[in-house]
């Protein structure tokens, strides 16, 4: 068994992280939940933060949600390093014939199948004490999406969309959170998991332009080489209806105010996709990673209105 080192870091990973500098023993449990490529984190953990703001905006935040912040952001670490590790696990075949993948702890050689097992399930614990600190109802909705992670690696075997699978899956906070908060869900949540959904089709198939060429090889589906060479136009269309959606669901929760404060957001997508080159795979790679820039312009317009004062 290899011992993996700054130099046989995954081809996405980011360059010069703390992973790479962390003990040999644990650099591949880490780098098997991602934290060498934080993105992830950010973009499970915002969906749950932005439901939460959005169902305090009539009312504004009050202090227990700083609690709900604390716990939906170890979910998000807990679950997302979790998804991976699961979706390495049983994709470490298909991702040692994928240059971007192949140096993964699996395929690498530098954990083997058990380890990542007990790994996977160290995740998951932590997940269930996330979960036990949720209200009843919370906890109710939140283990509707254990069938939908479940399923997602599966996704692209199956289907040209599973980026549609994946934005279902990753955004599915944006209820727990209001569920949680009040215990019931609004139209306006729902139109916001709407958007949500389709920001993730859109920021994943940006990501999928970077295996493009090892997945029609190994027969791998995807919206990028669905879209072939419509993407451009392909994720204006998806942004553009993100945008509409989220823009509504804070019309409803708010008026005009919620719409007009969601613009920030709405302009970052699309100078997204003014400066997206399929045929750039780095580029599409920074792209991706933008999106955690997007996502705070939207929470932070979203607090701006919810907050109580």
């Amino acid at each position: 068994m290899t011992e993996p080192t700054a130099h046989t870091a995954p081809a996405d990973a980011v360059r010069g992280s703390w992973v790479t500098h962390a003990p040999g023993f644990a650099r591949p449990f880490l780098q098997l939940s991602r934290y060498d490529r934080p993105a992830g984190f950010w973009l499970l953990g915002l969906p749950c933060i932005i439901g939460l703001v959005l169902a305090r905006i009539p009312d504004g935040l009050v202090v227990e949600d700083a609690w709900l912040t604390l716990i939906f952001a170890i979910g998000a670490v807990a679950m997302r390093g979790a998804g991976c590790t699961y979706n390495d696990i049983l994709d470490h075949d298909i991702d040692a014939k994928v240059a971007r993948t192949a140096l993964r702890p699996l395929p690498s050689g530098a954990v083997s199948l058990k380890q990542a097992w007990a790994w996977l399930l160290i995740q998951c614990l932590i997940g269930l004490g996330v979960l036990i600190a949720l209200p009843d109802i919370a906890k109710l909705v939140a283990l509707c999406a254990i069938p939908m992670v479940a399923l997602y690696p599966l996704m692209k075997r199956i289907t040209w969309w599973p980026q549609v699978w994946l934005g279902l899956t990753f955004n599915w906070g944006a209820l727990v959170a209001p569920a949680a908060v009040r215990g019931e869900i609004t139209l306006a949540d729902w139109l916001l998991y709407g958007g949500l959904v389709l920001w993730t089709l859109g920021y994943d198939t940006i990501y999928a332009i970077q295996d493009r060429e090892d997945d029609a090889l190994i027969g791998v589906r995807s919206t990028a080489r669905r879209f072939g060479g419509r993407i451009r136009p392909a994720v204006f269309i998806i942004y553009a209806c993100c945008s509409a959606l989220c823009a509504a669901a804070a019309y409803v929760a708010d008026g005009w105010m919620g719409v007009a404060l969601t613009a920030p957001f709405a302009l970052h997508l699309a100078l997204q996709v003014v400066r997206l080159d399929p045929a750039d795979g780095a580029r599409a790679l920074m792209l991706f990673r933008a999106n955690r820039e997007a996502g705070m312009l939207l929470l932070a317009g979203w607090a701006f209105i919810a907050a109580p004062f």
